[in-house]
């Protein structure tokens, strides 16, 4: 099993994750890490903090000559902007610099601040930050080159910034296939506004919107959806309620900052429909086995993958941090007041889409461990090239 803990603060020394649970002889390349560490910082809409940070991933532990050796991995990202606080959120020093006492509506500053019964609000927003998301990217990037061992590709895009979509007719209906995939790439990384967007005339569409909002002291939300191709059928359980791996993919998705829902495959216009039009009906064939011919379902029927595509979709609200700041109450005074402003973006669901993307990387890892196990990577693909050969009989 795959466990990982985080800890730091948005503006401490720098963050830090621990995983237990990777085979032995798995290659970590840290270019990997470090390009999904970049991709996250980048897109138009991000703050001032993202020219600061560089974000690359220091390895402390569990890994000698680039691979695991099956002991706890170490990872840690240092905080640049870490020399602009020190004096400010040293664990010894006692500074009143930066006090919080107006809380942000949206964001964990109250809620938090009472459950802990803080008074500075810094306790609550230094560790509620979405900057914890650098240090969770980092450990999805390592789920990553995991699954790449058998063959699972994860890919990520922008569908809505604000009120501006793609166009639907770009992704097609049922799965992205290797072909489409590179041209999927291609478009994207010519999208000059970072947006992760593969359709560059929403790109553009949407970088007014955010300019326009960033005028107004103003933020914008979206939606951004996660593909999972080459999945197996069997992967997750419907045994018990916390094995089923929708649940465990929908888990991660919301405990991104921000994420306000998650729907698999077509699962909120399908509420409205007769379930004739719903599920996905069943074929054979010698050469494909078992397959559908629709993909409504995103891959995953009962808790199980069914062996088509994963599709996750994702909602984020607009950031809570605004510059032109709603009503708040002072929690010192009780009187009435304009929220704190912090350093922040203005829209982060290209940043999103990429922690998204790993952090689902994270949940099917674990979920790959689970069925086919071993303690050496060695292991791991020969019990997958079993279960294979055995699903083909079935």
């Amino acid at each position: 099993m795959l466990r990982y803990f985080t800890s730091g603060e948005s503006h401490g020394k720098g963050l830090i994750a621990i995983i237990e649970g990777l085979p032995a002889g798995l290659f970590i390349d840290q270019q990997v890490i470090n390009s999904y560490l970049l991709k996250r910082r980048m897109g138009y809409g991000r703050g001032k903090r993202m020219f600061i940070e560089k974000d690359q991933v220091d390895i402390l532990s569990g890994v000698r000559r680039g691979y695991t050796i099956g002991s706890p991995v170490t990872l840690y990202i240092e905080n640049k902007d870490w020399e602009n606080w020190k004096d400010i959120m040293d664990p010894f020093i006692n500074s009143q610099e930066k006090f919080v006492t107006m809380p942000r509506p949206g964001h964990a500053d109250l809620a938090g601040g009472i459950k802990y019964d803080h008074h500075d609000l810094r306790n609550v927003l230094e560790r509620a930050s979405a900057r914890e998301t650098a240090i969770r990217t980092a450990v999805g990037a390592i789920a990553i080159l995991l699954l790449k061992n058998i063959s699972i590709e994860l890919y990520s895009y922008v569908v809505s910034i604000g009120n501006v979509h793609i166009n639907s007719d770009i992704l097609p209906p049922i799965t992205l296939g290797d072909q489409y995939l590179k041209k999927l790439n291609k478009i994207i990384e010519t999208d000059e506004y970072m947006l992760n967007m593969p359709d560059m005339k929403a790109a553009k569409q949407a970088a007014k919107i955010i300019e326009l909002a960033k005028k107004k002291g103003d933020t914008l939300g979206g939606v951004f959806e996660i593909r999972i191709t080459n999945v197996p059928a069997g992967l997750g359980s419907y045994s018990q309620w916390d094995r089923k791996l929708d649940g465990r993919l929908a888990w991660a998705l919301m405990s991104i900052q921000a994420i306000k829902g998650v729907e698999i495959g077509d699962g909120v216009v399908n509420s409205g429909k007769y379930g004739s039009l719903v599920h996905d009906e069943i074929y054979f064939s010698r050469n494909k086995g078992f397959y559908r011919k629709t993909n409504r379902a995103g891959g995953i029927e009962g808790g199980v993958t069914n062996g088509e595509e994963i599709i996750l979709r994702a909602y984020m609200k607009p950031i809570s941090t605004l510059y032109n700041p709603l009503r708040s109450v002072d929690i010192l005074t009780k009187k009435t007041v304009k929220a704190t402003v912090e350093r922040s973006d203005i829209c982060a669901v290209p940043a999103a889409s990429v922690v998204g993307e790993t952090v689902s990387a994270i949940e099917l890892a674990n979920a790959v461990m689970e069925k086919f196990g071993g303690d050496t990577i060695k292991d791991l693909k020969n019990n997958y090239n079993a279960y294979i050969a055995r699903v083909k009989k079935y």
